[in-house]
């Protein structure tokens, strides 16, 4: 039976067993991974039914009505591949290669099929995508203090005590690495604005409000040092700025803390004194670092492990292998221009992008201010190419949709952004569409582009990346997966140790230690728009249709506003408005409402991104800030 992973945009990576019963797809988990362990979660148990969904694209489509009205016919690919080649040459030789922005994000893992379109882009010298709509913040803040996001194997928690979710809520969003830890019969505490699915799980929860991480980051550390906590060998040996540091944190009043997280004194002494009792691990989620506040957040959270005696004591990111060779960057001939995700609607307001490429994402669903981005679509001149599984919002969008395969019908590899581990992804079978891989090579061919790196098979690419990792084909094709073996690692700063005086962030500008700063909005309300247990972003909304459009908000502030349960209301800020249902709930506190995101807006009539900010953490990469928008809602 051929072995399959997820490739969905999730830490856990699964490694499945699938097969064919009877002509339908059936998948299990693979019994010998030993994090993902054999099980599936909920989203994907049901994969067969996204993989034999009636909606799937099965010919490829030309716009034939206005942007946006769902008037297409049908092509074949013969005439649709040599339309898309002619438009992009046109569009090349009168406004410039960098006039042609290739759009793709991780909707698909596959080390293929993420990225060996890129190399014909490359090689045409288009401009590229400035990724910086999910993680971008944190990562950059922890380059400032350890030179790296990369934190530890999480194999490792087995000889741990305790793990800190802090702004994660791991049983939707990591279930394998929540399970993995309570395996290890580790304590769980939770850090979060929201009473979520893991903070109820917990042995204990924190519940702050919103941006105040850092202050609460701050003021555990001070708790740390002040009470002689720390592992004083460790940090004079490892660590650069402690003193300063010291002196930083010694002006802190805990009083202050306490009246802006809502954490009392005696909570914030006994996370620090817990904490530093039991060396704790902490994962750092990546939903409170997309705000304003979130890379000084992450800055100061990661200061904590460190205090410990931690070389790597979070988790965060895991970049195991060297995928380069897939994209083929080496194809250019000049740099490229670079334009951040997250100002989409900006460069093609400005008539920079005349030729949008899109494929393994949704940006008609998942980028923010979204009524600006369609706009900009429908008044500008720019020509749209979505390569897609399902005609989503952006294929609705666009002038030409491509029909994209499935994971379960071609060949590919993943790793994880959470564990060790490369996994094996065979073809089960073909039902509809081309992968990603094999349009890239129809439109090189179209365009006459005999470049070999643009004709390498999938298995060619999967091979040499193995190979230059030092990792078996043969050893990967026998067990489903192989471990990556983590090389000796060292901080990557430029005092060459963990820097809580951060010398890069100096160079950059900012503060050497973390700021707090108190954002405030034009509205009352904070909107928070975290993923939904069966979704990935957009992705499953369409065959699953398990989704939750309600608008959760306290009963005090629900109250005031003489809303009720279950009550038609409108939430609206100055991007846009949306009207929906309200559920009551506790779990948020004063202030706070929350939206499940990146709904399909075709199917809903409006998502949450129609309210977002497209505002960017310009410190720290233009990173997303989705959760630094203000609303208010009113009953009709």
């Amino acid at each position: 039976m051929p072995f399959s992973v997820c490739m969905r945009d999730c830490y856990d990576t699964c490694s499945m067993i699938s097969e064919l019963k009877n002509g339908r797809l059936a998948v299990r988990g693979n019994p010998n991974h030993p994090v993902t362990a054999g099980f599936l979660c909920p989203k994907g148990a049901l994969l067969p039914k996204w993989f034999h969904s009636p909606e799937r694209l099965k010919a490829p489509l030309i716009r034939t009505g206005e942007r946006g009205s769902g008037e297409f016919r049908e092509a074949n690919w013969s005439e649709a591949i040599r339309l898309v080649a002619g438009k992009l040459r046109e569009t090349i030789e009168k406004h410039g290669s960098e006039s042609v922005l290739v759009y793709q994000y991780a909707g698909d893992r596959g080390v293929v099929n993420y990225a060996f379109p890129l190399r014909l882009f490359h090689y045409l010298n288009t401009a590229m995508l400035d990724h910086g709509i999910c993680d971008r913040a944190g990562q950059e803040a922890l380059k400032d203090v350890y030179g790296t996001a990369i934190g530890i194997d999480p194999e490792e928690l087995k000889s741990q005590r305790l793990i800190v979710y802090w702004g994660i809520n791991a049983f939707w969003t990591n279930l394998h690495g929540f399970m993995l830890a309570k395996r290890n019969d580790l304590e769980t505490w939770t850090v979060d604005v929201v009473r979520t699915e893991t903070a109820k799980r917990s042995d204990r929860f924190f519940q702050i409000r919103p941006d105040t991480d850092v202050l609460f980051a701050l003021g555990v550390a001070k708790v740390i040092i002040e009470e002689n906590l720390y592992d004083e060998n460790f940090v004079r040996e490892n660590v650069y700025g402690f003193e300063e540091f010291r002196n930083y944190v010694k002006t802190l009043s805990l009083d202050y803390v306490s009246n802006e997280t809502g954490i009392s004194v005696g909570e914030i002494e006994g996370f620090a004194k817990g904490y530093a009792e039991k060396k704790g691990i902490i994962h750092i989620g990546y939903g409170f670092q997309r705000s304003l506040a979130g890379g000084e957040a992450v800055r100061a959270i990661a200061i904590l492990p460190a205090l410990v005696g931690h070389r790597f004591g979070f988790i965060y990111d895991m970049k195991t292998i060297d995928k380069s060779y897939a994209e083929g960057a080496f194809l250019r001939t000049k740099p490229a221009k670079r334009i951040p995700q997250m100002k989409l609607a900006e460069y093609i307001e400005k008539g920079e992008i005349k030729f949008l490429y899109v494929y393994n994402s949704n940006p008609l669903a998942s980028l923010p201010n979204q009524k600006r981005l369609r706009r900009a679509l429908i008044e500008n001149d720019v020509f749209v190419v979505t390569h897609d599984i399902f005609l989503t919002d952006t294929a609705l969008y666009s002038d030409i949709v491509l029909p994209a395969n499935t994971f379960f019908e071609r060949l590919d590899i993943a790793d994880s952004y959470y564990h060790r581990y490369v996994a094996l992804n065979e073809p089960v079978t073909r039902l509809y569409g081309k992968s990603n891989s094999e349009v890239t090579r129809l439109l090189a061919k179209a365009l006459g582009i005999e470049n070999p790196y643009l004709h390498e098979s999938d298995e060619e690419v999967i091979r040499k990346i193995l190979e230059l990792n030092g990792l078996s084909w043969e050893e990967l094709r026998k067990k489903g997966f192989i471990k990556i073996p983590e090389k000796p690692r060292t901080w990557d700063t430029p005092s060459g140790k963990i820097e809580f005086y951060s010398q890069r962030a100096v160079e950059m500008g900012l503060s050497p230690f973390p700021e707090y700063q108190g954002f405030k909005g034009r509205y009352p309300l904070r909107l928070l728009t975290p993923t939904h247990r069966m979704t990935i972003t957009s992705q499953y909304h369409n065959t699953y249709r398990m989704i939750d459009p309600n608008l959760y908000i306290n009963p005090a502030d629900a109250g005031e506003r003489g809303i009720a349960d279950g009550d038609t209301v409108e939430a609206f800020n100055e991007y846009g408005k949306i009207r929906t249902t309200t559920k009551l709930s506790e779990d948020l506190p004063r202030g706070v409402v929350l939206l499940y995101k990146a709904f399909w807006p075709k199917l809903l009539g409006w998502n949450a991104n129609f309210l977002t900010t497209d505002e960017t953490v310009q410190n720290y990469g233009n990173g997303s800030a989705y959760h630094s928008t203000w609303v208010d809602v009113r009953k009709v």
